[in-house]
This record gives C-alpha cells, structure tokens and sequence, in this order.
C-alpha cells in the first residue's frame, strides 16, 4: 500500500520510542506535522525553536528515550541551533527534522534556503538528506538508531516537496537498540591490581558514567578506604547513600573534593571527562576507565587507560583487590569534608532580611521541595547554588548546562521534563538575565498546561560575568538588567506569580509557590555581590580582585567596593 514520505517519517520515530515532538509549525514541515496529527504523535508547540531543543534534549536526557523536534526551512530550523547544541553534548538521543526548500528551488537563491548539513553536522552524530522517496524509512531508522546508541543528536534533512511524495513497496527498516557488556581485559585489570596495591592514598573521582553504577562505586571504594569525589554531572549518582563522599572539585567544588585528588598518589576516574587540567593532581598516578577510548588521557596524562563501562569493570576488579585496612587518608578527607559543608551552611546564614543571600534561597528550596524533584538551572549562578545546596538523595534529578555553558536553559528544560514526568514536581531555578533571554514561551506553559515551578534569581546583572570581570581586575561594564516585576509578567502570561524581598518572608512565599496547582513563578531579589568562591584561590586572582577595588574607588564606586567588602571578596 502506497504512503506518504511524512508518514514513513513519522512511523518510523515512534516505532524507535519517540511519543512526541517540539517545534512550530512552517510550510515545508506542513505535511510532517499533519502526518503527527494522524498517526497521534504529540506535538508540543513552543514559541521559539530554541526551546524546542533544550525541551526534548531535557526529555531525552531524562528518560533515555528518543525524542523529537522539526522545524521549518531557513529560520525555523537555525532556531534551534543553540538548544541543538546543548542537547547534543548533553549526550541526548534527539531526532531533528529539518525541512529543506522544494528540490526545484534547490541551488538558485531561493528565500530562506540553508544548507542545513553544513550548520547541523558539527552537533550531531549522525546528519543525512532524504534524496530519493524510497530512502525516507531507512534514513529515518539510521538516525534515531545514531541518536540512541551513540547518545546524541541526529539530523534528518528533508525537502518539503519529497514529504508528500508516494512510496510503493519498501523493506521495513528496524531500529536496533544493543546493550553490550564492555570491559577491560584481565590482564590490564591485573595492571590496575598492581597500581592500587602500591598506592598509599587512592582517591576515585566519578563521573556521568557512573549514573548506572552507584552500588558499585561505593563498593570499591568501601574495598580501597578511598574518598570518592565526583564530577558535577555526577552529583544525583554519587552523592546520595555514600559514606565515602568528599563532593565536587572544580571552581564549583568545595575545598575536600579539590584536595581528595590534590593529595592522593592514585585518582581512579571513572567516567569522568573533566575539562579543567589544573584541578587533576600533576604527582599523583592517574587511571584512567571510559567507555570512549578517545576520552582517555583527554584532559590529563594518564598511568593508565582502560576501556569499559563503569559497572562492569568494578565488578571484574573487585576480586582482583584486597580489602585495605588502612583508611587514615579516607578520615583525614571525611573530616575535611565536614569542614567545608559547614563553611557552606554558614553561607546560608541571613544577616539581615533585607539581604537575601541566593544560597539561603536554594538551601530553603532544597528543604521544601518534594524528595523526588526534577531541578534544573540555567548556566551561571543559579547552577552553583543547584549543585552546592540542592540535596541530592536518589530520587530527584538534575539538569543544567554544563557542557555548552549556555544561558536560558532551566525553564525551557524544565517544559521537557514536565511532558516526560507528568505527576512529578519540576523546578527550574532560573537567573534574571536567562528568564528574559526566552521569556515569550512562558506562554508555553500555559497553553500546555505545565505545572512548572520556576524561581527567578533577581539580582540584576549577569552575575557569573560580572564575578569574572572583577577577578581579571577589570572594571564590570554591561552586567546591569533593568528587569520587569516577574512575578506581574507571569499573571500577565495566566499563571500564578510571587515576589519576596525580605528573607522573613520565603518561607511562606515559597511553601505558597510550590503548593499551586499550576504554572507558578516566585521572583526573589537576591544579593547582587555574592560570590561563587572556588575551592583555593590563586594570589593572582586576589591581586586582580585588589586591583578591581582600586579602579572602582578611583572611578567613584564605592557603594560596589562596600558591598565586596562584606562578601569578604577583598579582606
């Protein structure tokens, strides 16, 4: 029986697990959208494309199923670029249909023609033209079978005249989903026995590739008396049930995840690809276990480097290890670890009402929100304060940008994650400059119908670049955000909205904002000149910092050099 291209597209996605799609609809995507119409696929219409991909890239990213989003030719698909790029590095199996102008047209200049595989094959794993009618099942089987296997985008680029053409007879293209077991072999695991027997102080530092591997990682560690620090994307896996958790390292970490791996003579990285070189020790041995073998030796030089899944490769290694008594290193980073979550309690502490520290914002958040919380927040200051004080316990989950590094992610992400988990609290804390980058799909919330809760961090100015500035000695310029009332632009939008300006207030606002049965935003002004402190500071980055309080003393700043001075940025 004869079908469409569009419906061939279409079948094909949902038979490889996609339920739904995000985009707004545009002449060449006509007949794929209407092709979703019949066949009941949901189409979730935002306002901008970009949310469209941080949306499905969320739903993806959480649910490890395949997700989709399409957009028209020209403008409609460049939308979706950054929210493309995000998803991709995000490791999420997202199918992007990008329309193409008719064939005809093809070549001549036409209005709004764009070669989409030149924009689309740098942030994708896979990303192919439909040519011919009769490619349209197996091309679309190829890319959701990239997306889902490789963990990433896949782009399908098709011409709005080939999706109402005709297919006669086809084979039927299947998506195939293998799970291999992939390890070490033994003697390399011997390797790795011999390195750990010689070694005095081991600390693991785990990764995104132990989201599967919880059990065996505490397991280990419990084995070799070590500290395990993690990654940032590995806070929901490790933190949680681990009593052998020394946190993160980083210019977000905390002080015990920067010297576990400062003072160990072994750093066992599991699943970790961690950019920053000047945050692994440079004396210690360094293994190195990745399911990538391009990943090893990628950020630091290695001892050692192996190739394996996390959990199966602590599983061959555990009997190949004896359990070590010694564990005087392992106390001496538990107690340092204590040290410095206390040094981040302190930091929650009003000193006044009307001085509202973001950190007092999030650690009250994490205390009222529901034990099995999706969070996300956008790049910037509000993901510090996600990972610092939002507890992680084994049931919430957490998503932020932290391998794009982009602004306006959390709210357009927390609408994927609402769609994907419909009975589950979402909150997306959201900086003032990321919530008015993409503000007009807070409609989509309401047109949807999404409970999303989000929290609007106001201190007005690009917080994180504002901080940067003044740690390279320069003078902050163009920071400043004249904000609108949020919580008056939400109402405006159809949905609940609340603003506090005194910290004696939260409490109530933010029980109010979290109980409503709906979409609801809470506007907190925080403290602008809060600092996100790294776990050391270099003497430059404190001779620089001086050298900013100078400028702004001799360019008539002073209220600015008070307000550091009380944040303890120049003592």
């Amino acid at each position: 029986m004869a079908k469409l291209v569009a419906d061939v597209i279409v079948e094909t996605l949902q038979e490889a697990g996609a339920k739904r799609c995000y985009g707004i609809v545009g002449d060449t995507l006509n007949h794929v959208t209407d092709a979703m119409r019949r066949k009941k696929m949901e189409w979730v219409h935002v306002r901008h494309e970009e949310v469209g991909g941080f949306a499905a890239g969320a739903e993806a990213y959480m649910t490890g199923e395949l997700t989709v989003c399409a957009g028209s030719t020209g403008p409609g698909s460049l939308h979706f670029v950054n929210g493309i790029f995000e998803s991709h590095r995000n490791g999420a199996p997202v199918v992007l249909i990008a329309s193409q102008i008719d064939r005809v047209q093809e070549g001549l200049g036409f209005p709004q023609s764009v070669d989409q595989r030149k924009i689309y094959e740098q942030c994708s794993v896979f990303c192919e033209y439909i040519s011919h009618p009769d490619q349209a099942r197996r091309i679309t089987a190829m890319a959701a079978q990239a997306a889902l296997t490789r963990r990433g985008v896949a782009v399908i680029v098709v011409n709005g005249d080939t999706t109402k053409e005709t297919i006669e007879d086809e084979l039927h293209w299947r998506v195939s989903r293998p799970n291999p077991v992939t390890r070490p072999a033994d003697d390399e695991l011997e390797t790795l026995a011999g390195l750990i027997a010689e070694a005095k102080k081991i600390t693991i530092y785990g990764g995104y590739g132990c989201r599967n591997a919880h059990d065996e990682v505490v397991a280990l560690a419990a084995r070799l008396k070590a500290p395990v620090a993690h990654t940032s994307r590995a806070k929901e896996f490790l933190e949680y049930d681990n009593p052998y958790d020394v946190s993160m390292t980083g210019i977000i970490g905390i002080k015990s995840g920067f010297e576990a791996l400062e003072n160990c003579d072994l750093l066992i990285c599991l699943g970790a690809n961690f950019a920053w070189t000047q945050y692994y020790p440079h004396k210690a041995k360094i293994v190195q276990i990745d399911t990538a073998p391009e990943n090893l030796g990628k950020r630091t030089p290695v001892t050692l480097g192996l190739v394996g899944d996390v959990k199966h490769t602590i599983e061959a290694l555990l009997p190949m290890v004896e359990e070590r008594s010694d564990d005087s290193f392992l106390k001496a980073c538990l107690k340092e670890h204590e040290k410095s979550l206390k040094a981040l309690d302190d930091q929650t502490k009003e000193p006044s009402p009307d001085l509202i520290h973001p950190q007092f914002v999030a650690k009250t958040l994490s205390e009222l929100a529901d034990d099995d919380a999706i969070f996300t927040a956008d790049g910037g200051t509000p993901f510090v304060w996600l990972l610092r004080y939002i507890r992680a316990n084994g049931k919430r989950r957490f998503l932020t940008s932290l391998l794009h590094g982009t602004m306006a992610n959390a709210f357009p992400q927390a609408i994927g994650c609402a769609k994907a988990y419909p009975g589950r609290q979402v909150i997306a804390m959201c900086g003032d400059g990321g919530m008015t980058m993409l503000m007009g799909d807070l409609l989509t919330l309401v047109q949807e119908e999404l409970p999303v809760k989000l929290l609007v961090f106001r201190n007005n100015t690009l917080g994180f670049v504002e901080m940067e500035m003044k740690v390279e000695g320069m003078l902050d310029a163009f920071t400043d955000l004249k904000n609108p009332d949020f919580a008056g632009v939400a109402k405006a939008c159809g949905f609940h909205g609340l603003h506090v300006d005194n910290a004696d207030d939260l409490d109530g606002a933010m029980r109010d904002w979290l109980a409503h049965d709906g979409p609801a935003l809470l506007d907190v002004a925080v403290n602008r000149f809060e600092l996100v402190m790294p776990p050391t500071v270099e003497v430059s980055q404190a001779v620089s910092t001086a050298m900013y309080g100078v400028k702004a003393v001799l360019n008539g700043r002073l209220d600015d050099v008070w307000a550091m001075a009380e944040n303890k940025l120049l003592k």
